[in-house]
C-alpha cells in the first residue's frame, strides 16, 4: 500500500471537486480539468479534502493507488495556480514566433517548423528566444515543452538548440588540431 496514496489531498474554498463514477471533475480560477480513473480505485470527496481507496487490494490497484493520489493533487494544484514551464533557444538565426494558435520556430533547418499549440495550453514568446508555455493540466504544460524541444535537442559542442531554463547540459570538448 502506497504511503503517499493514504493521505489525503487537501483543495482551497475556490476550488471544486466533484466524483462522478469513475471520473474525478476538478475546478477553479485557472481553469477545468477532468480524469477518468480505473474501477479498482475509489476516490471520495469530503468538504475540503478528496481520499482516495484501494478497492481491490491486488497488486495493479496498488501500482495505481499513488499515482492516482498524486493525479488528483496535480489537477487541484493546477486550477488553482496553474503550471509553467520556460525553454530557451540558442543558436545564431534561432527564433520562434507565435501566428494565432500556431508556433513557427527557425530552428537552422532549410524549412521553418510549425507546431499548432493545444486547447488549454498558453505559449508566450519573449525576444524572439524564450518561450514561457502555461496551463492548468501539468502533463499538457510538460507534453508541449518536451515536443519542442524534440526538434532541435541541445548539441553538446557548441550548444545551440533548445533547453528547459535551468536545465544543465554537458559540453565537450572540440576538435584539437595538432
Amino acid at each position: 500500500m502506497s504511503r503517499i496514496g493514504k493521505q489525503p489531498v487537501t483543495f482551497p474554498a475556490n476550488v471544486k471537486v466533484s466524483v462522478n463514477g469513475k471520473t474525478v471533475s476538478v475546478e477553479g480560477p485557472k481553469g477545468k480539468l477532468s480524469h477518468n480513473f480505473p474501477a479498482q480505485i475509489g476516490v471520495t470527496v469530503d468538504k475540503s479534502a478528496v481520499q482516495v481507496a484501494d478497492l481491490t487490494e491486488k497488486k495493479e490497484a496498488g501500482a495505481l493507488f499513488g499515482t492516482t493520489r498524486a493525479i488528483i493533487r496535480n489537477m487541484v494544484e493546477g486550477v488553482e495556480k496553474g503550471y509553467s514551464k520556460t525553454l530557451l533557444i540558442e543558436g545564431v538565426g534561432f527564433k520562434a514566433a507565435l501566428k494565432g494558435n500556431v508556433l513557427d520556430l527557425a530552428l537552422g533547418y532549410s524549412h521553418p517548423i510549425r507546431y499548432t499549440i493545444p486547447a488549454g495550453v498558453k505559449v508566450e514568446v519573449t525576444d524572439g528566444t524564450k518561450l514561457v508555455i502555461s496551463g492548468p493540466d501539468r502533463h499538457m504544460v510538460g507534453q508541449v515543452a518536451a515536443s519542442i524541444k524534440l526538434y532541435k535537442p541541445v548539441e553538446p559542442y557548441k550548444g545551440k538548440g533548445v533547453r528547459v531554463e535551468g536545465e544543465y547540459v554537458r559540453r565537450k570538448e572540440g576538435k584539437k588540431t595538432a
